[in-house]
């Protein structure tokens, strides 16, 4: 049996970020694994699945390695299962992946279908180099540490000619954007996406130096931030 890859909208109705062939594909689907089942069970029902016909189990970070292929069950049962992440592509930056590697372990196939990715469409829109680039996830929480990282993060886009690209919890994204204001060089090119797909979508690609001119404030809003060295 497959399990499927399930992208979720950064916004909007489902029909409106997936192609028809991922929508009928879900809406044959009666079980499925989500990172919040609440919000994965309203997706659901927007995209047309009858939700009073759905099981929908969680797991997210608090789940134990040792039950995540429990979770497995209904392809071993002759089922197919659907992976949803809280939003964009599951598995990536997501825990999701447990499960996935989990499925490749037990021989069962993943089929990854065509959805919304903020990671990509950042990098799209960014003007930034674009054949070579990392995805380095969030970045440490800890001040010390997180500038560190930035520094390092730095010079290895300076050495590589690489865009370097990660995100953080939306609360903390004024602090992020303030640590990559005081740690990097003036030359480096930073771009911050945000809201993506979204009525309040801003994306703006400039200079550490021309950043540090202004006073914006991206707020608790979905963000995608990407950085090259001079």
């Amino acid at each position: 049996m497959i399990l499927y890859a399930i992208p979720t909208p950064l916004g909007g109705a489902p029909e409106h970020a997936l192609p028809a062939p991922a929508l009928e594909r879900v809406r044959e689907l009666k079980d499925f694994v989500a990172e919040n089942a609440k919000s994965a069970r309203a997706f659901l029902a927007g995209a047309g699945c009858k939700p009073r016909e759905l099981s929908i189990v969680a797991l997210n970070e608090p789940t134990a390695s040792g039950d995540v292929p429990k979770l497995l069950q209904p392809l071993r049962e002759g089922r197919g299962l659907g992976l949803l992440s809280e939003a964009g592509c599951p598995a990536i930056a997501d825990p999701g992946a447990a499960l996935i590697e989990a499925a490749h372990r037990e021989g069962f196939r993943i089929v990854p279908l065509i959805g919304p990715s903020s990671i990509t469409l950042a990098l799209m829109a960014s003007g930034l180099e674009g054949q070579r680039f990392a995805f380095c996830g969030y970045l440490p929480r800890d001040a010390v540490q997180r500038a560190k990282e930035i520094r390092e993060l730095e010079q290895r886009s300076r050495r590589s000619r690489e865009t370097e690209i990660f995100i953080e919890t939306p609360y903390r994204n004024d602090a992020l954007l303030s640590a990559l204001l005081d740690s990097c060089r003036a030359d480096t090119r930073l771009c911050v996406a945000a809201d993506l797909t979204l009525a309040g979508e801003s994306i703006r690609a400039a200079t550490i130096a021309e950043w540090r001119k202004g006073s914006m404030q991206i707020g608790r809003r979905p963000a995608v931030f990407l950085l090259l060295a001079k």
